[in-house]
């Protein structure tokens, strides 16, 4: 059985690794153990494996109790592929997966700091250095505290397999490297740990790599929760939902060939048990302009080009396709092909996302086909006719008129005039008015933009569809927005784009430093403020509404009050934001434009076409229009009622981003953030190119200088003192199940008992708060010692229940084997089948001969008779594929000359048996035949081990195994020199006693052996599944077992083969040994409970001098008092009743069994005749085997 860290999960509902918060962000808690489950029977398989020497725990139970506090400037770079550049070799594993990433490895080669809250000096040159070291040695990721900086590297790296989503799952922050699964690991575990919402804001520039950092996040999620078809079909939505998204919201821009142009806020639901069982998708900030123009060296979104590239040849010509210069929204910038990108490939990937998030077929066909009308409806071009627009060819209309499902006049009509509504008198009239070249064809444009704008809230709808589930319970958010952006030309898109970033900031200063700043001074802690930039005043100068009003205000107001041309209302704008806001320190004007000073930088913004694409106006006669599709598909997209009267002023885009970014800002409040700030290291996109200025750059803005001291001053985590109580309350009897004091006092009490140095944590008003994460990695494994022994309390049990189950099934599938064919002995076709009597875990001088991971069905100490019929002494091993036989030798030359060693005499493959020939009697012989030479063996378990056999026979050939059964068997010897070679036979007659009496004569053996049970005897003992034998008032059904034969009685037996084994197996069996004593309430119906070992009475994990225990003490003392008084006569002399002396050495089997060595004296206090007898040793009662003594 191998070890396995979910099993350990299951048992306990903790896993290693199951830590709580640190602060406003994750600890995560090491596995400084697996549970692993024992060798099979072995209890000495249940110690903890893989205790750190150098852990806190293990310092303190080594005499290092008062040692200074575990620093993390004590780690050894850890073993792991990141610290391999490709094309090493990664040093070969001594031991298993665990310690081959162990943080105590040597040799390997370290880069920079893992985590910068160590570097000796607190500079931006000390970060981008730390940085950069590491960036060229391949290793993306570095830590500040629990922050995550990830620097794109322009190329694929080798650690996101599989192999590293099972270093990191249940594992400690500082136990790995750096990794983006180490940080999705906290905030799945927290969240289940906690019960509370996590998220994850990944913020960085343009082509920082946020977008990659997201996909990471959800596939890591994916590959650790939960199964179940339900669930699997949940996760295959929220992994084919990113290519889905990408294709119709991605596009190449100057700075990031997939740069995401559009932001979502991906919520995946879980449900108590861990398992995704829904999700949410929020969009925001489409960039629809894209649509109908892109800049130099741009793209439009990349379905566009998927569907010229990977159409089918009946696609094409249904919609129309030509290559992509034909079309005016692509060929503007002469920008058609992307390195690395395979359209093609992706579009094939992008219908089968749609396939899997549940869009029909036919859909799929109409989605395409309105991405094609959106290309064609981009070439229909106008020209001047008098001071009007008309459509330059009729021919332009047909295809989009016709792949969107409405009337080619009609289409004309609407783009080249438009309805105008008057009110005169309380009376409203409605006017056509003709537009020029330019209104036509920004009408044009917003039709296409609206139909694109309406599809792709259309997917992003069916995947919230496909994942609904009826009520919230935990969940992830992963936000993925665009980056800060500047580019030549700055316009509206730009300036909400930059907003949103400038909110995301503003949380991070919010959390990260303003207010954990505050929280320690509320709570009364010892602190030194540090200094930061609050970017609060950048927000407010865009978004505040009155005193003075921010840009955004101003903007609606303009647009509000539009009559005039874009251009006129763009120059009022400008004029009117000199007025309110030209005085702001962060707000420069100029002729076309103004600036803004961000925390990233100063922006231009053009303010050209501001006005426009901030009043996002579908005109009503447009939707009128598509309303009259003849698809009902795209009258869906359309959903407006035209004939309601509309009040208010209508709400414009910056209105609409406002409201979503504040929206957003409180869901992210609501849950337990976390942080990857994205660095880009170049302009180029290429690997290991380094722009020193540029990083210094975003490493300023980002404000990782503050953030590394704030965390270095500060304490990792903290926690309200209730929480902190119910948490590790376990960990001392005064605390557990409840503390009834004060919960302040109680956390102190807590504090004290596992020793944590006063300096490592300070006392607030309502929370405690811990320095190091090392120290609370002290608290944790010591809690999770007692649940893992809680857990193998319930594994031990488990396993004896599940084992007793198995080996009644296979007891009866061997009686079956031998029923009617062969008499059974009396003391064993009850007993119950073990497997391993050698005990081969503690065995490696046997196992050598074995595979690696080769697993053992039986292994036991068998009698093997030669030619001349002398026993032999053999070990006798049965795996799935083979059997083995392995004797003993003398060394006889070299330095070991005279010693004994193991030898292998052979190696059968299963299959290569020819069939096992055993007799009709009770003896305990058969023989294996082979191709060459047939073994004679004896083993009193042969039952077992030929049931066994039988099956693995037929599990390799598909076939039974041939057994015969007779008084008169025959082997083959093998040929030696110039004769020997031959049969010998074996003849079973009626004697008398169960033992055998054996008789050679030539090359015939005789065996003469009493009657045994009748031949269609079967297993009869029942009851076992409890974690006793059950005492039945029927006669004992087992015979005592036999005295090993060849020993006198001052020897002890090698192997008391039909009754127990030696000590060493039996405490390395566990809860599958032998339960070999008799079920009989006739031996006495009273028993006296077994003395428990004195460990027993120290299992507590902690031993605190309390009152508790001072109690105990007093009453042990109370009990240990002499008599008060003299005078009290003298108990009688105590009188012996019958008495029997020890002839061999016994161990008790089973609970309630005596266990004695040779010569020692036992008071018989009743015989049975089942050959079991009742007695008393030492204080203590138990059942023995009466032929082991002898009476005196």
């Amino acid at each position: 059985m191998t070890a396995s860290r979910n099993c350990h999960f299951l048992l306990v509902s903790q896993r290693s690794g199951d830590g709580p918060t640190l602060g406003s962000h994750v600890c995560q808690v090491p596995p400084f153990y697996a549970a692993a489950p024992p060798a099979k029977g072995s209890e000495k398989g249940a110690v903890i494996r893989g205790t750190r020497s150098g852990s806190p725990l293990k310092q303190q139970e080594q005499g290092h109790a008062q040692a200074a506090p575990w620093s993390p400037l004590s780690l050894h770079p850890c073993h792991d592929p990141f610290r391999h550049p490709p094309g090493t070799q990664t040093p070969a594993p001594t031991m298993g997966s665990k310690e081959r990433f162990h943080w105590q490895s040597h040799n390997v080669k370290q880069s920079g700091v893992d985590d910068m809250v160590l570097l000796p000096q607190i500079t931006e040159d000390a970060i981008v250095g730390n940085l950069h070291k590491r960036f060229m040695d391949d290793y993306i990721f570095t830590y500040i505290g629990s922050v995550l900086i990830s620097v794109n590297p322009f190329k694929q790296m080798p650690y996101f397999t599989d192999r590293e989503i099972d270093l990191y799952q249940g594992a400690a922050q500082y136990e790995n490297p750096p990794h983006i699964y180490a940080l999705t690991d906290n905030m799945y575990r927290n969240m289940l740990i906690d019960c509370e919402n996590q998220c994850v804001i990944i913020s960085g520039e343009s082509g920082a790599g946020k977008t990659v950092a997201a996909k990471y996040i959800m596939g890591y999620i994916s590959k650790v929760s939960g199964g179940g078809k339900k669930v699997q079909h949940v996760k295959d939505i929220i992994l084919q939902s990113n290519p889905l998204l990408e294709a119709f919201g991605n596009a190449k821009t100057v700075r990031n060939n997939n740069s995401s142009r559009f932001g979502k806020y991906f919520e995946i639901q879980f449900s108590r048990g861990g398992e995704p069982d829904g999700g949410k998708i929020s969009n925001f900030l489409l960039e629809k302009s894209r649509v109908v123009m892109q800049n130099e060296n741009e793209r439009n979104f990349h379905i566009y080009y998927q569907l010229l590239e990977g159409a089918s040849q009946e696609q094409r010509q249904n919609l129309g396709l030509m290559t992509p210069d034909y079309y005016y929204y692509l060929n503007q910038a002469d920008t058609y092909k992307v390195d690395g990108t395979d359209d093609r490939s992706d579009f094939s990937e992008t219908l089968s996302a749609m396939q899997v998030i549940g869009i029909p077929p036919n859909v799929q066909q109409l989605v395409l086909q309105l991405v094609a009308g959106i290309l064609h409806l981009g070439n229909i071009s106008f020209c001047e006719d008098g001071n009007y627009a008309r459509v330059e060819s009729a021919d332009l209309l047909a295809f989009p008129a016709y792949l969107l499902g409405i009337d080619s006049g009609r289409l004309q009509e609407k783009l080249t005039s438009r309805k105008m509504d008057s009110r005169w008198g309380g009376r409203s009239e409605s006017i056509d008015v003709t537009l020029n070249v330019e209104q036509a064809a920004y009408t044009r444009d917003a039709l296409a933009k609206g139909l694109y704008s309406r599809l792709f809230d259309f997917l992003v709808e069916a995947i919230n569809r496909a994942m609904q589930k009826p009520q919230e319970e935990y969940s992830i958010g992963v936000l993925d927005i665009y980056g800060f952006e500047i580019f030549q030309k700055n316009g509206f898109e730009q300036f909400c784009i930059n907003f949103v970033n400038e909110k995301l900031q503003q949380i991070f200063i919010e959390l990260t430093l303003k207010a954990e700043q505050e929280e320690y001074v509320q709570e009364g802690i010892r602190w030194t403020p540090i200094q930061y930039f609050n970017n609060k005043i950048v927000c407010d100068l865009i978004e505040n509404k009155l005193n003075p009003p921010g840009i955004m205000s101003v903007l609606d107001d303009v647009c509000a009050t539009m009559h005039a041309t874009g251009g006129g209302a763009d120059q009022t704008l400008l004029q009117k934001l000199q007025a309110a806001v030209g005085a702001h320190e962060h707000f420069n004007s100029w002729s076309a434009g103004f600036v803004i000073h961000h925390y990233a930088g100063k922006v231009s913004y053009d303010v050209s076409g501001f006005c426009e694409r901030n009043r996002d106006v579908l005109f009503s006669d447009l939707i009128e229009l598509m309303q009259t599709s003849e698809q009902a598909f795209l009258r869906m997209l359309f959903p407006e009622k035209l004939d309601v009267e509309k009040k208010g002023r209508p709400s414009t885009a910056g209105s609409k981003i406002k409201k979503q970014a504040n929206d957003l800002v409180s869901t992210l409040k609501r849950c337990t953030p976390h942080y990857i700030r994205c660095i880009k290291p170049n302009e180029t996109k290429r690997p290991r190119d380094w722009e020193e200025n540029r990083v210094k750059h975003q490493v300023e803005y980002l404000g990782l200088k503050e953030n590394i001291r704030v965390r270095r001053a500060g304490f990792a985590y903290r926690r309200q003192f209730a929480k902190f109580l119910q948490r590790y309350a376990i960990l001392t009897p005064e605390t557990w199940p409840h503390w009834r004091g004060d919960e302040r006092q109680g956390v102190q009490h807590l504090l004290r008992a596992v020793n944590m140095e006063p300096d490592q944590y300070q006392m607030g008003s309502t929370k405690v708060f811990v320095k190091n994460p090392e120290s609370l990695f002290l608290l944790e494994e010591m809690r999770e010692r007692k649940f893992d022994g809680f857990a193998r309390t319930i594994q031990k049990a488990w396993r004896r229940h599940v084992a007793v189950r198995k080996y009644e099934e296979m007891r009866e599938e061997a009686s079956n084997i031998l029923l009617n064919k062969k008499e059974r002995r009396r003391n064993s076709i009850n007993r119950n089948f073990v497997g391993d009597y050698l005990g081969l875990e503690e065995r490696p001088e046997l196992r050598q001969f074995l595979g690696k991971r080769e697993r053992v069905d039986f292994a036991d100490s068998v009698n093997k008779y030669d030619r001349r019929f002398k026993a032999i002494k053999r070990d006798l091993i049965l795996t799935p594929k083979c059997v083995y036989v392995i004797g003993r030798e003398k060394v006889k030359k070299g330095p070991e000359k005279g010693q004994v060693r193991e030898v292998l005499k052979k190696k059968l493959e299963v299959q290569a048996l020819r069939g096992v020939s055993l007799s009709t009697r009770q003896d305990d012989f058969f023989i294996l035949q082979e191709d060459a030479a047939d073994s004679f063996l004896e083993s009193v378990f042969k039952t077992e081990f030929v049931s066994l056999l039988c099956k693995r026979f037929e599990e390799a050939v598909r076939r039974p195994l041939p057994l015969t059964f007779s008084d008169t068997l025959q082997f083959r010897v093998k040929k030696e020199g110039w004769g020997g070679g031959g049969t010998r036979s074996v003849t079973f007659s009626r004697g008398s006693g169960d033992v055998a009496m054996l008789k050679a004569s030539g090359r015939t053996l005789s065996v003469g052996v009493g009657d045994g049970l009748p031949k269609s005897s079967k297993p009869t003992r029942k009851g076992m599944a409890q974690g006793k034998p059950r005492r039945s008032a029927q006669a004992p059904t087992r015979a005592a077992p036999r005295p090993p034969r060849g020993l006198d009685h001052n020897g002890v037996p090698p192997s008391a083969r039909g009754g127990p084994l030696p000590l060493e197996f039996t405490s390395r069996q566990g809860s599958q040994k032998p339960p070999q004593g008799p079920p009989s309430s006739a031996l006495g119906a009273s028993r006296r409970p077994r003395a428990r070992p004195p460990s027993e009475h120290n299992t507590e994990f902690l031993n605190v001098p309390d009152q508790g225990m001072a109690g105990m003490q007093r009453k042990r003392s109370i009990g240990q008092r002499p008599v008060p008084g003299v005078g009290r006569p003298k108990p009688q002399p105590r009188t012996h009743g019958p008495r029997c002396r020890a002839l061999y050495q016994y161990v008790g089997q089973d609970v309630d069994e005596l266990s004695f060595n040779v010569n020692e004296v036992i008071e018989i206090l009743m015989e049975d005749s089942s050959g079991w007898w009742k007695g008393r040793l030492h204080g203590q009662e138990g059942l023995f085997p009466g032929n082991y003594v002898e009476k005196i």
